[in-house]
């Protein structure tokens, strides 16, 4: 069975294993031993912490396989975007330049370097193996954080932003890096995304130009590449598109990526989650339940955070029925309480 649980120490070399295999561009999965290090540690100080608002914590989540002990995914969530250093992006506007006499009005699209969503919670560092994107598990990696969110929303803020990788090539270039970012940085995008997973995103974002870029002047590779997803990052944005999420108004300013939005009242698995009671289910009913429908389940406790998939026949209304193996899982007993939301 794969839970979903919070990171430990111990787990940093097969964290590093993930990192490693990660894109270029999830600069917040570094493939350093001491970053991911700083990164767990971080976590575990947040989880034990006792939080009334959102602030400095960091929620670190790994997709464990119970059966053998190795890691498949991971994914976490920063309270607040910006807490220590603002949260850069470009936002998209639109300037008018018109002449009466002329008879001539136009729209130009522009991008203004912004931090409007410093302080909103962040999604960040998605990863899932390879042969699971396309299975129920990379929701779980995904969506199981959102359940945590809803069983705890005093520790995080009102509104959630995802950062999604932007487009580059097969030769790990980017057309949005290199007709923007290059002009101020000798370095390419791929290095430039190491060093920010290394160091930081805000030194590289200060020497962006202040000033609004005029969309028109960029290459069309350029203005294409502005909104698309790399590959590897769709299963990501399929997931998050489902929630709720906009992508309208923000892009990332290395890559040209989409900055996704969301009011956090307004996601689908916070929304439409529910607290039900747990009751142990007999053997004859495991059995008959293979027609069931699959749902992501947590446990809603804190420091011993669990969520899992399990198919089930629930009836809105009634208790839940879980397996053996489910309970174990999620260290519930009967007549307990778990937070569950359709696949």
């Amino acid at each position: 069975m794969l839970v979903m649980r919070p990171a430990q120490m111990s787990d940093l070399a097969e964290v590093q294993r993930l990192a490693a295999d990660s894109p270029v561009g999830v600069t917040s999965l570094p493939d350093d031993a001491g970053r991911l290090s700083d990164k767990i540690a971080a976590s575990d100080a947040s989880f034990a912490a006792e939080v009334s608002f959102n602030g400095e914590e960091s929620y670190f989540f790994v997709l464990e396989d119970s059966a053998s002990g190795k890691l498949v995914g991971c994914s976490a969530i920063v309270a607040s975007a910006g807490y220590s250093e603002p949260f850069y992006s470009f936002r998209n506007e639109t300037f008018v330049h018109a002449s009466r006499e002329l008879k001539i009005h136009n729209k130009i699209h522009v991008l203004s370097l912004c931090h409007d969503l410093t302080g909103n919670s962040l999604l960040t560092s998605f990863y899932v193996q390879r042969d699971l994107v396309d299975s129920p598990f990379a929701e779980l990696n995904s969506r199981g954080r959102l359940l945590f969110m809803a069983a705890h929303p005093e520790r995080f803020a009102d509104a959630v932003v995802v950062e999604i990788v932007g487009y580059s090539d097969e030769n790990g270039d980017s057309p949005f890096w290199d007709a923007v970012g290059r002009n101020f940085f000798d370095m390419s995008y791929t290095e430039a995304e190491r060093l920010c997973g290394l160091k930081s995103r805000t030194f590289l974002a200060e020497l962006m130009p202040h000033y609004p870029i005029y969309v028109p002047l960029l290459p069309d590779s350029a203005q294409e590449a502005m909104g698309q997803v790399y590959s590897r990052a769709q299963v990501t944005f399929d997931i998050l598109m489902r929630e709720g999420f906009e992508t309208d108004h923000y892009i990332d300013i290395f890559d040209g990526g989409p900055t996704l939005h969301a009011r956090t009242s307004g996601i689908r698995s916070i929304a439409q989650s529910r607290v039900v009671p747990v009751q142990a289910a007999p053997s004859e009913e495991r059995e008959a339940r293979k027609g069931g429908r699959q749902y992501l389940v947590s446990n809603g406790q804190l420091q011993d955070f669990r969520a899992i998939i399990a198919e089930l026949d629930w009836v809105p209304g009634k208790p839940v029925s879980l397996s053996a193996e489910a309970i174990e899982a999620l260290g519930v007993g009967e007549g307990g309480s778990v937070r569950l939301v359709a696949v």
